[in-house]
């Protein structure tokens, strides 16, 4: 079998912590907001498309 040593991220220097979590909370925000436009023009090309 493989010989399974420790996983790379868990070890690797210079792990940037606040960069990554400021990403992730841009993404969560881009996602939210994405998602609401999305609604919003298929509300809107339901109402006066139909």
């Amino acid at each position: 079998m493989a010989d399974h040593s420790e996983v790379a991220y868990t070890t690797a220097d210079g792990n940037d912590y606040p960069a990554h979590e400021q990403t992730y909370e841009g993404f969560i925000v881009l996602v939210k907001y994405g998602t609401a436009a999305v609604v919003a023009i298929v509300a809107l090309m339901g109402f006066f498309l139909t």
